[in-house]
């Protein structure tokens, strides 16, 4: 099937950086639009940012300025640059993929989450 891979989480401090990175295989036909989601505890996951096959990109409001979504089409990944990180980032930072696996077949993946935590 398809399968994402996450990579790049970990602990950081008020102000650092981190970089995840998401990588999808599988049978793939086409990918459409690429993004990261997050989960706090107790909270419902929300949309970080998006961005399409043709580079359309959509941010929340709570990260537009410090985040930057980047995809290469060609390697089907998508990366996220996270600097002047806050506490109130801290979560299981997933990727997500709508993937087209033939021409009626479409659905979106899921990564298995990896954690940030943004503490001093």
């Amino acid at each position: 099937q398809v399968q994402l891979v996450e990579s790049g989480g970990g602990l950081v401090q008020p102000g650092g950086s981190l970089r995840l990175s998401c990588a999808a295989s599988g049978s793939i036909f086409r990918i459409n639009a690429m993004g990261w989601y997050r989960q706090a505890p107790g909270q419902q996951r929300e949309l970080v940012a998006a961005i399409t096959s043709g580079g359309s990109i959509n941010y929340a409001d709570s990260v537009k300025g410090r985040f930057t979504i980047s995809r290469d089409n060609a390697k089907n990944t998508v990366d996220l640059q996270m600097n002047s990180l806050k506490p109130e980032d801290t979560a299981v930072y997933y990727c997500n993929a709508d993937v087209s696996t033939g021409w009626s077949r479409r659905a979106h993946y899921w990564g298995q989450g990896t954690q940030v935590t943004v503490s001093s």
